[in-house]
């Protein structure tokens, strides 16, 4: 096993942010091609186009998340989430991440215990804190550029993690056995003593030792009061705060949302298309077009258009 844990023929995602320095993106993308080999085994992934890269279950041995010199990234739970799915049954995460030793100053950024929380609920095994240090002058001046964030409060976390050597939503069956075991009845037995402290007779309905609740009390004056119309309507997805419509959408922001995507022009999300194959996305419109200089009008096919 080679650095960062990988070997020969081992498929491998890069996981970068846009705190990633360009050139240190670059230089890490071709050590790790060396330790692969050829054959197009290494995929570069913007983490904010993770989930949108369409990438199948189980797809990568190693995915390396944070890991360029210099980056400052961040993993929301869904990313995380993401990871776990692309990730072979027996795979290895390597994670960097920024931290605060106080979860208290800034509620943006995790403690190094939440991450390591967030991972394992993520669907992760053998979670571990490799590492901490110390941010580098040139880091804490992006965590003020990308997060608006200043103080000494924060550090640079790594930590490995691996994938169950299951699939998730894989079963398996179990050895039961429901036969009798010799002198045993079919009913549990149960102390008289027990039992009788839970009947209720005739006679204990007249005794005045008894303390009873009338129903009637348990309900005051706001319980039966009919509710408003207008407070059983169901919230549309708008009101919801929703960026996606629900499925089988009856408010219209279904229609409003495909309008706008057949309005929009095809656009570079994660802002590296000129840099070649190796650090587009999986949806990128310019898959298989030589590299070019960035701002070059490039002229798609119908076929193409595509968010990317």
């Amino acid at each position: 096993m080679g650095e960062y844990g990988v070997a020969l023929g081992q498929r491998v995602a890069i996981i970068w942010d846009s705190s990633s320095p360009i050139e240190a993106l670059k230089e890490l993308v071709d050590k790790i091609q060396a330790l692969v080999g050829a054959d197009n085994r290494v995929s570069v992934e913007n983490v904010n186009q993770l989930s949108q890269s369409a990438h199948k279950e189980s797809s990568f041995d190693v995915i390396l998340s944070g890991m360029v010199p210099g980056s400052t990234a961040q993993h929301s739970v869904e990313v995380l989430a993401e990871i776990a799915r692309i990730l072979k049954p027996g795979g290895c995460v390597l994670l960097k991440e920024l931290v605060v030793t106080d979860s208290g100053n800034n509620s943006r950024i995790k403690t190094a215990a939440k991450l390591l929380t967030a991972l394992t609920l993520s669907g992760l095994v053998e979670v571990k804190e490799l590492q901490k240090e110390a941010l580098t002058p040139e880091e804490a001046q992006s965590v003020q550029e990308h997060l608006g964030y200043q103080g000494n409060d924060l550090l640079i976390v790594q930590i490995e993690g691996k994938k169950p050597n299951f699939e998730v939503g894989s079963s398996s069956q179990l050895k039961l056995s429901f036969a009798k075991k010799p002198g045993a009845s079919g009913k549990p037995s149960v102390d008289p003593a027990t039992a009788k402290l839970w009947m209720l007779s005739a006679n204990d309905m007249n005794d005045e030792e008894m303390d009873l609740l009338d129903s009637d009390e348990l309900l005051d004056s706001e319980d039966l009061k009919k509710p408003n119309p207008s407070s059983l309507r169901a919230l549309s997805c708008k009101e919801m705060g929703k960026k996606k419509a629900c499925k089988n959408c009856t408010c219209g922001l279904a229609e409003e949302l495909e309008q706008e995507k057949k309005s929009s022009q095809p656009k570079s999300a994660c802002g590296n298309c000129y840099l070649g194959d190796a650090f587009r996305c999986a949806s990128c419109p310019y898959l298989g077009m030589p590299a070019f200089k960035p701002g070059e009008k490039i002229l798609l096919k119908e076929n193409q258009l595509h968010d990317a």
